[in-house]
């Protein structure tokens, strides 16, 4: 599996990519539970705890998770990267709709769960809901959507394989279908079909704690 390179439109990537849109509310959240816990530093400094032991031990501890929280602000889109840079760093992968819901629906993708892609690769069905698409107005069940497998966390226990691939749709960097069409011509016939076996699997790979099962 091999990473389709193609340009991104950064502005439509901004708009319309859902996993960079859910950093953007975990960046936020960040600053707000920041300032909040840095409020709560300088009551325990100054008024409540002034003077007390407990004051001082809860305004450090506030003072230190306020920071923390900062930090997290402004690491987390650093190591998640730019639209590009995200794009170019996982392999391309095939994924359908495997369930419509009413505001929303779920992509499964097949994925290789080997964290050496030189290794012959060890399959596994991902999932990821999605509430749009573009180039998908009414999705059904079996469209195919090409995707981009974001590998996200490992075990302690088990290095060598992903725990967590996050399915992160062509069609979210790029408002040419013409691109999107490229990257689903690119997968290998076999792999499509190998992932519409798997979609009868469906409850068990929802069943897993990452929402990744090894096929």
């Amino acid at each position: 599996m091999k990473v389709f390179r193609f340009e991104v439109d950064e502005a439509f990537a901004k708009k319309n990519n859902e996993m960079l849109r859910d950093t953007r509310r975990l960046q936020l959240s960040a600053i707000v539970f920041g300032v909040i816990l840095l409020g709560l530093a300088v009551v325990l400094f100054a008024w409540l705890g002034a003077g007390e032991v407990w004051g001082l031990v809860g305004g450090i501890i506030s003072l230190t998770f306020g920071l923390l929280c900062f930090f997290l602000a402004v690491a987390v889109p650093r190591k998640v990267g730019k639209p590009q840079e995200l794009y170019d760093a996982y392999p391309l992968a095939p994924a359908v709709v495997a369930e419509v819901n009413e505001r929303d629906y779920v992509l499964m993708a097949l994925v290789n769960t080997n964290v050496d892609p030189l290794l012959p690769p060890r399959w596994g069905a991902a999932l990821r809901t999605v509430s749009r698409i573009n180039g998908i107005k009414e999705p059904k069940l079996g469209t195919r959507v090409p995707v981009a497998a974001v590998q996200g966390r490992r075990s302690v226990g088990d290095q060598e394989h992903w725990d967590e691939i996050s399915p992160m749709p062509i069609a979210w960097g790029t408002p040419d279908q013409d691109v999107v069409n490229t990257a689903r011509r690119a997968i290998p016939e076999d792999q499509w079909t190998r992932l519409d076996k798997a979609r009868k699997r469906l409850d068990e790979v929802k069943a897993t704690r990452y929402n990744l099962l090894a096929l």
